[in-house]
């Protein structure tokens, strides 16, 4: 049986933000979350009652932040004049060598969008392999690999010293 929906909200709340901020950013965050719960709360009559409500919600999400990613490329950007490169010598300090957390995040936004939907869903959204894939509309193995190719890409862009 499906739970009231206000339990259900309460359930969900922390791992949909989480996967939110991962994929938008902190910025945009509240926005695609309330997009997503208004969305959610307009479909919740209609669900079965054996469906899995972590994943119908984060496909949602997911959703949501698939079209604030469109919405913004639509957007002209400004451009900054470049900083002064930084003077030769001096050996690197800890700060250039840890990656930040937006560093990180910026590096998941840019990953092309079933890598950055499979990566956020499994790790933001600590969801299994099979529920990535069923959030995705795909095979286990196409999700399994979604993930792994995005993570080998963060790897490559964001070192770890």
């Amino acid at each position: 049986m499906i739970p009231p929906f206000q339990r259900f909200l309460d359930e969900q709340r922390e791992p949909v933000y989480r996967f939110l901020i991962a994929a938008v950013g902190r910025d945009a965050a509240d926005d695609c979350f309330q997009e997503t719960f208004i969305a959610a709360m307009n479909a919740y009559p209609r669900l079965r009652p054996d469906s899995n409500l972590r994943a119908w919600v984060l496909t949602i999400a997911g959703r949501k932040a698939t079209d604030h990613h469109r919405a913004r490329a639509r957007n002209p950007v400004p451009v900054a004049e470049p900083e002064p490169p930084p003077a030769p010598g001096g050996p690197p300090t800890t700060d250039d060598l840890a990656p930040d957390d937006d560093a990180l995040w910026a590096a998941v936004r840019a990953l092309p969008p079933k890598q950055r939907a499979a990566v956020t869903l499994r790790y933001a959204g600590d969801l299994s392999h099979r529920q990535v894939a069923e959030a995705l509309g795909c095979s286990e193995d196409a999700a399994r690999r979604s993930a792994h190719e995005g993570l080998k890409r963060l790897r490559q862009e964001v070192p770890v010293p």
